[in-house]
């Protein structure tokens, strides 16, 4: 029997960019999935109960199936893409309890898939190292889940590192450990409890009109079909060529790419005023050029303004409801998340949740086999 604990991640700047060929900025967290792995016995007969849900999964490795509810089709796509790499896998259970707020933007989902993979390759002693992992984790949401979505949140739950930010290049998946130290500042998240409404579908529109853009500016310029040879005095002299929105997704791609960088620069000098304003500036980019924000997430990052102790704050995640990140000093924290709860539930009619976190370790092995 093992367990294995497989964080959540923060995404400090750089968002909807990792599958457009930027950087990102990543962290894990200290808020887990906690999950018991043993083998049965069975060759193909395997049981998943999640602590949060009543229903148990039952799997038959060799007809795998659709699942009946959500979390069911990220244990069938990973084990999918395990069986397409190799025959070791065999009958399991696996129970799970999760500490990551769902739905918060903080990559509850990611944190699964690759805590089942981690898990299945220590129990099977399968061979598989980091970075298959993270791309086991990444296809089971493409080809099962049916989410393109980019590599930088597997990426983060499998490779952090205690009171580290990562600078993951998703162009080369070449990445390097950034030294983070806010004090007396500290990252509170306030979660608009909000469900995501993007599904599939806006998610894989915007990376859809991103390519759509990215193939007429590389024709346009004579450039490779990348993000990061298009600057914005390219994109202006393609306007006219461009649909609108089209566009401003592709100013808002441009644009970040250039504010993770000087973000990388703004910790690194210990300048927390500038790491501030290019949060707010992220949060402006999502909501009006890449359109993923929503009334709630404005709400609370226009309401962080009229707070002295908050240098920065953005919406994080996929967007369309989850959390908002805030850069707050610690004294002010109370009294802030007092205020902003009663003006969001007199807003919006809904509770607000919060919580505090760090950048902590990625997936660990809490036992060996027994």
């Amino acid at each position: 029997m093992i367990t294995v604990s497989s964080p959540g991640r923060i995404n400090l700047i750089g968002e909807h960019i990792d599958y457009n060929d930027g950087f990102v900025l990543p962290a894990a967290i200290d808020k887990c999935i906690y999950m018991t792995f043993k083998a049965n016995g069975h060759e193909n007969r395997c049981t998943i109960k999640s602590e949060g849900f009543s229903s148990v999964l039952v799997v038959d490795l060799q007809n795998l199936g659709k699942g009946d509810e959500g979390w069911h089709d990220y244990v069938l796509g990973v084990i999918e893409e395990i069986q397409k790499l190799t025959p070791g896998l065999m009958g399991f259970d696996c129970t799970m309890e999760s500490k990551v707020p769902v739905g918060s933007g903080v990559s509850s989902s990611a944190a699964f898939a690759c805590g089942l993979a981690f898990g299945l390759n220590e129990l099977f002693d399968l061979g598989f190292d980091k970075w298959q992992l993270i791309k086991i984790g990444q296809l089971a949401e493409h080809n099962f889940v049916g989410t393109k979505c980019g590599i930088m949140d597997q990426f983060a739950s499998v490779m952090g590192k205690n009171g580290h930010t990562m600078l993951l290049d998703c162009q080369t998946l070449d990445f390097e450990y950034i030294p983070i130290n806010v004090e007396p500042y500290k990252f509170l998240l306030l979660n608009t409890n909000i469900a995501h409404n993007l599904a599939a579908g806006e998610y894989n529109l915007r990376r859809k009109q991103c390519e759509e853009g990215l193939e007429l500016l590389a024709k346009h310029h004579s450039i490779n079909k990348s993000f990061r040879e298009v600057t914005l005095k390219m994109l202006e002299q393609s306007k006219k060529e461009l649909d609108p929105i089209v566009y401003n997704r592709c100013s808002y791609v441009v644009e970040e790419i250039q504010r993770v960088l000087g973000a990388v620069s703004a910790l690194g000098n210990d300048n927390l005023e500038l790491f501030g304003q290019l949060m707010y500036q992220t949060h402006y980019g999502l909501s009006e050029k890449y359109e993923v924000s929503c009334p709630e997430l404005d709400f609370l990052v226009e309401l962080s303004k009229e707070e002295s102790q908050i240098l920065g704050a953005r919406m994080m995640g996929g967007g369309f409801g989850g959390c908002t990140l805030n850069l707050i000093h610690e004294k002010a924290i109370d009294n802030f998340v007092k205020s902003a709860t009663k003006e969001y539930k007199e807003k919006f009619g809904i509770e607000l949740s919060h919580f505090i976190t760090q950048p902590s370790k990625g997936i660990t092995l809490l036992n060996l086999k027994s």
